[in-house]
């Protein structure tokens, strides 16, 4: 079988397991880790060449950079405290205890390589959490918390994981120089990403054509990587600060057209990278499981049980201290910003599931050191990974659901609030805008009071009753523009002044857009 054949073979393994997962019901995530597993242990299927370097390239640049785009400042910066905790403290706390717990069952193993596992393992997946939280009812607050930390928490497990590597490759280790150096990479990594950024942005407003301007940003998380890489400073900080940047200015530059094909091209790419690294561990489970002979079926199980119990573990024994513990310390804090109750502690720890990061960090391990000797443990290090991923995507993916319900968690309403009201707000902007064109062009009542009722319901103001006459399609269409413009300015209006959410903001983007796109 070529090259050819088997990436024809991945794509529609893709596209099976996503039409079961629809099918069942069932979170895609969940079902690509069961099906990938499953590929893995058919019999005479093809193993797929690659060079591991190139699937953490492929792979991580676009994630993290759709994750940022999508990344709310309002409700990052109300919540900078607990997220950076959890995407910083935890994942520094999980690498640790994870990679202390592999060395204590595996003594052989160099204190190194265990760690690399511990910062695999370290990040939650945001693509994994928000696809199985979808849908639940679950608190804004908890949602919030959960996916921005996802950004970050993606950011800071890779960069402990690039020193982890380095320690095994280079088999040295300073406490201090690696100190001095993290920050140095991560500085260096957001100023190149801020600036990278910004010239983006200004490029974009004079590219003009809709799939340039799709294909350039399809482009921007790999040159701001690759880049960076090449500057010896963090790429995947880079990607996030880019993309935190250009979704600051994306609302104001980026046409209704380009979007509606975007967030469709982004959705696709996002699911097909997810899609064809699961099955890709899948095919070599089997030959990886295959060169484990040194170890025993119930020690594999047993190094996996452990490992996952672990990475659970460590975030709820840290979860709850860094909830209460500053709270005891600061009567300040307990006024402004009360403690999450009992049920959204425990669901908040509950959702730490693992996914595509995890993965693809793991398949971009090197197969042997610069000496040329095996990297030790690798084998043994991705089937735990997939262990790890598989524990926490079935077991807290699927019982996600049923806790909510038994810990009787209420929904938050605030958002839906907003929404409502910033639709109210937009549709005062919409009635004025026809008003005023109708007024200036003299435009026929009762084309205007057509016009004017299909935005009324947004104010609840009803229509004056006035006999709608059918007018020109033209004139109506010119009304119709000129409400929708209205409504967009007073939309990034309200989001600047921080009335609303980005969430909020997003949501009635891709409304706007669509009656654009039909107007």
């Amino acid at each position: 079988m070529d090259l050819l054949e088997i990436v024809l073979f991945l794509l529609l393994c893709a596209v099976t397991l996503g039409w079961l997962a629809r099918r069942l019901n069932f979170p895609y995530p969940i079902a690509l880790v069961i099906g990938g597993a499953a590929l893995g242990f058919l019999p005479e299927l093809p193993l797929f060449p690659f060079d591991p370097h190139f699937i953490l390239v492929l792979v991580l640049p676009p994630i993290l950079y759709q994750a940022a785009l999508l990344t709310s400042w309002r409700d990052f910066k109300a919540n900078i405290r607990p997220i950076s905790l959890l995407a910083v403290g935890l994942v520094i706390a999980t690498t640790l205890a994870v990679g202390a717990a592999l060395k204590l069952v595996v003594p052989d193993i160099p204190w190194a390589a265990a760690f690399v596992l511990g910062a695999i393992v370290s990040p939650p997946d945001a693509v994994a959490a928000t696809a199985i939280l979808t849908g639940l009812n679950v608190p804004r607050g908890v949602v919030t918390i959960r996916e921005r930390e996802g950004m970050v928490n993606d950011a800071s497990g890779l960069v402990l994981y690039n020193f982890a590597v380095a320690a095994v490759m280079t088999g040295t280790f300073s406490f201090l120089d690696a100190s001095a150096q993290f920050v140095a990479v991560a500085v260096g990594g957001v100023i190149v990403g801020v600036l990278l950024g910004r010239i983006f942005v200004f490029i974009h407003r004079y590219l003009g054509d809709v799939f340039i301007e799709v294909l350039m940003t399809l482009s921007v998380p790999y040159i701001t990587y690759i880049f960076a890489e090449y500057l010896d400073v963090s790429g995947v900080l880079a990607v996030v600060a880019a993309g935190l940047v250009r979704g600051r200015y994306a609302p104001e530059i980026v046409s209704a057209e380009m979007r509606i094909i975007a967030r469709s091209v982004w959705n696709l790419l996002v699911f097909l990278l997810t899609s064809v690294v699961f099955i890709l561990i899948g095919l070599q489970l089997s030959g990886i499981i295959g060169r484990l002979t040194g170890y025993s079926a119930t020690e594999l199980a047993f190094y996996g049980t452990l490992v996952s119990a672990v990475a659970i573990a460590v975030r709820f024994a840290w979860i709850y201290p860094a909830t209460y513990l500053p709270r005891m310390v600061s009567a300040r804090l307990r006024e402004r910003n009360p403690a999450p109750t009992e049920a959204e502690l425990f669901i908040m720890s509950w959702c730490g599931m693992r996914g595509i990061v995890s993965l693809a960090a793991a398949l971009a391990l090197p197969l042997a050191l610069d000496g040329g000797a095996p990297f030790p443990g690798r084998d043994l290090i991705i089937f735990l990974t997939f262990v790890v991923i598989t524990v926490t995507l079935v077991l807290q993916g699927l019982s996600l659901a049923p806790l909510i319900r038994t810990l009787h968690v209420g929904t938050d309403w605030s958002g839906h609030e907003e929404a409502q009201h910033a639709r109210f707000a937009l549709g005062k902007a919409a009635i004025a805008a026809i008003d005023e064109l109708a007024a200036k062009e003299k435009v026929p009542a009762g084309t205007a009071e057509r016009i004017r009722a299909e935005f009324a319901e947004k104010v609840r103001i009803a229509p004056s009753g006035r006999h709608v006459l059918s007018g020109g399609a033209d004139v109506a269409n010119r009304l119709r523009s000129a409400a929708i413009r209205a409504e967009r300015q007073e939309l990034i209006r309200i989001w600047r002044e921080n009335k609303i959410s980005d969430d909020v903001l997003h949501q009635l983007e891709e409304d706007l857009d669509y009656q654009e796109s039909r107007s």
